[in-house]
């Protein structure tokens, strides 16, 4: 049964962030991504869903092949190299069962710079459709099946560790929506986080729309973006990944009843991550409108008002 949407979503999917472009490059850099390519470039088509700068084209060669490339200087976007830094290194570990793009190559000098297979594939439709949400989850399932125990030298942080920094929100949560009924109780979940995050599986941890990839000539989803996975629980993407499709109108406690990975958690647990969820977004979406990504703030106040209307309704609070 659907469930009525929060709100449209605020933000245009492939259109979120404002990223470097290829021609702003330096001409050493091209020539040297050329060289890898094997061919001149003769368009780059800017990639410009997601939240970051860094450079993110897919780059059509004279020889007619493709080739999807990222780029971030060592020097001007540190955060940023350094990130996809992380992601190279991830990626390399990964076991080819996993269902990602492959890392082709490396450049790690004063730019970082991956070469990624390119995959024919479009981003998931939004509003959210039940065929792409299955395909995700789908794909999921998978990871969190190859993926446990994490691959040898991936030297993972465990989930604790990387999610309670998230509980530093609720102060600003309490100061900006002091009218919000039940923060005593929400926090007091938030705050039980340890007792539900751990595992022994890479939990990717950044699950959503502009992170999933879906095969236009096999119709499964690859998932993308591996910058900073995780050892942690192995429902945590899958749960994650349900925010969006339910605060666009998917009755996602249904799939949940469906998914193998999410059909045995304790109700109690999902209402912790969601949680967590509400006092990180209700508190990062008061925080400056970065230049580079103008529609962050949307999309995490939009998030936080799906986790804590969810978290509301699962707790009898509405």
């Amino acid at each position: 049964m659907p469930v009525p949407p929060v709100a449209p979503y605020p933000a245009p999917p492939a259109a979120t962030a404002r990223r470097l472009e290829w021609t702003f490059l330096p001409p050493h850099l091209r020539a040297w991504i050329e060289r890898r390519c094997g061919s001149p470039v003769v368009e780059a088509v800017s990639q410009t869903s997601g939240f970051t700068p860094g450079f993110a084209s897919v780059l059509v060669c004279e020889d007619g092949s493709r080739h999807f490339v990222k780029a971030a200087s060592v020097k001007a976007q540190r955060l940023f190299a350094d990130s996809y830094r992380e992601e190279a290194r991830k990626l390399a570990a990964l076991p080819a069962t996993v269902p990602a793009p492959r890392l082709k190559w490396l450049l790690d000098d004063d730019w970082v710079v991956l070469g990624i297979e390119h995959v024919d594939a479009r981003m998931p439709h939004r509003p959210w459709q039940q065929g792409d949400l299955d395909a995700a989850l789908d794909a999921l399932e998978v990871v969190a099946d190859e993926l446990t125990p994490p691959p040898a030298g991936l030297d993972l942080d465990d989930a604790l560790g990387d999610l309670t920094p998230l509980l530093d929100g609720w102060g600003t949560l309490r100061r900006v929506h002091p009218e919000l009924p039940h923060l005593d109780e929400a926090e007091a979940l938030a705050r039980r986080i340890g007792d539900v995050c751990a595992g022994d599986t890479v939990a990717h941890t950044d699950i959503r729309s502009d992170n999933v990839l879906i095969d236009r000539t096999r119709g499964r989803a690859l998932v993308c973006d591996w910058n900073w996975p995780v050892r942690g629980c192995d429902w945590f993407d899958s749960f994650a990944l349900l925010i969006g499709p339910r605060g666009e109108g998917i009755d996602v406690d249904a799939v949940m009843a469906s998914r193998r990975l999410l059909r045995d958690v304790p109700a109690e647990s999902i209402d912790i991550m969601l949680a967590l969820y509400v006092g990180y977004f209700l508190s990062q979406c008061e925080e400056p409108v970065p230049p580079t990504s103008p529609h962050l703030r949307d999309h995490q106040r939009w998030q936080g008002e799906v986790c804590w209307q969810w978290l509301a309704e699962r707790r009898g609070w509405v």
